[in-house]
């Protein structure tokens, strides 16, 4: 079977450069250090409320809580957040909300309601404008991605509708990038590896190619990379899957039943 699997790819091939930048499309995709991060735990949370209909912040609590150190951690609001016995949204713009999204530009049958999912999937803890903004730009793309449209009318709309500058090039990203936490400054340049890359790992190598917050540029753009090329290639895909506990490769198979149409 296909897996729905592009973002946690991502952030699993990356998380051993988020503190070690590599400025360069050339590098082993997988090594020993390599693993899931807070990006994968919270991508499966979404899986899991759509899927049982859940609580996006009572899962997210029980998720956080449950796998509480992967590797590069959850940042320190979050983690507040998680373990609050009252969590109340506390207007982030930061990148988290766009890294565990990625479920919701599959499940639903309209851009409208994708639009509207990834808004209820952020406004629990990111409901600063722009960290809705980078969730629904994000959720919108991998709709567009699967369901046909062009690279050319994925980038308008994305464009027109959010703002984000996408007429830059990952060489001109690249010299001067560094590490950033928003999804204003995250969102656009995970597309914008998207939009210049010819397959899913060289979208993938060129995320991580920028630098900064290498774990989650590569889930964001490996989500949007898998809807649009169809796949994440069979042998990156078995190799993910060796390395995620198995807890967690039953929930991708069961998201991925219900909601990849092979």
């Amino acid at each position: 079977m296909k897996y729905i699997l592009g973002a946690i790819t991502g952030d699993t091939i990356g998380s051993v450069y988020e503190f070690c930048n590599i400025k360069t499309t050339e590098f082993p995709l997988f090594s020993d250090e390599c693993c899931e991060t807070d990006d994968s735990v919270m991508t499966l949370a979404t899986m899991d409320v759509i899927l049982n209909k859940g609580d996006y912040t009572r899962t997210y609590q029980e998720y956080g809580r449950s796998y509480p150190e992967p590797l590069g951690g959850y940042g320190g609001r979050f983690t507040y957040w998680i373990e609050s016995d009252d969590p109340k949204p506390y207007n982030s713009w930061g990148n988290g909300s766009a890294m565990r999204v990625s479920p919701v530009g599959w499940a639903f049958d309209t851009l409208d309601e994708t639009l509207e999912e990834a808004k209820r999937s952020a406004i629990v803890s990111h409901d600063h404008p722009e960290g809705i903004k980078g969730a629904q730009a994000t959720a919108a793309a991998i709709y567009l991605g699967r369901t046909g449209s062009s690279k050319a009318e994925i980038k308008k709309y994305i464009s027109d509708q959010f703002g984000y500058n996408l007429d830059r090039k990952i060489n001109e990203i690249r010299p001067e990038y560094y590490f950033n936490e928003s999804c204003q400054e995250t969102v656009p340049e995970a597309i914008i590896a998207f939009l210049e890359s010819n397959d899913f790992e060289h979208a993938i190598r060129l995320a991580i190619s920028i630098g900064g917050d290498s774990d989650t540029i590569a889930c964001i753009t490996g989500g949007i990379a898998e809807a649009y090329y169809g796949e994440v290639p069979e042998a990156i895909a078995q190799k993910v899957l060796e390395i995620l506990p198995p807890v967690f490769v039953e929930i991708v198979k069961s998201f991925s039943l219900k909601y990849r149409k092979q």
